[in-house]
């Protein structure tokens, strides 16, 4: 009952009537959307997680891997993936941004969830 009240308050505040404007630094919709996608799944050890960065220039939102093996997603502000800077088998990630975390600069958790 807890999570579908849950989902229900996300949805609301999600809604097109209630998106906060990506401008003024606040947390783009579309990244609240995958969010809320992450507290309806089961927990996830480590647990879910999403932070703020800065990288090349623009922001960017690093989701912690659920689980062993697997990537960390980096995607932009519209939700486009960007790529995968550590997980997998060898830990490195994707090879894609390989600068990430000597580049990158810590903005703001943006979520971590408490179950």
């Amino acid at each position: 009952m807890k999570n579908i009240l849950l989902v229900f308050a996300v949805s609301f505040l999600l809604s097109p009537s209630c998106n906060k404007n990506q401008t003024n630094g606040e947390t783009p919709s579309c990244i609240m959307q995958k969010v809320a996608q992450m507290q309806a799944d089961p927990k996830s050890n480590p647990p879910g997680e999403v932070n703020e960065y800065l990288y090349k220039g623009k922001r960017v939102f690093l989701f912690n891997a659920p689980c062993c093996d697997q990537y960390t997603m980096l995607y932009d502000a519209s939700c486009n993936y960007i790529c995968a800077p550590s997980g997998g088998i060898t830990g490195r990630g994707d090879g894609k941004c390989t600068d990430f975390d000597s580049t990158a600069k810590f903005v703001k958790q943006i979520w971590k969830d408490p179950r």
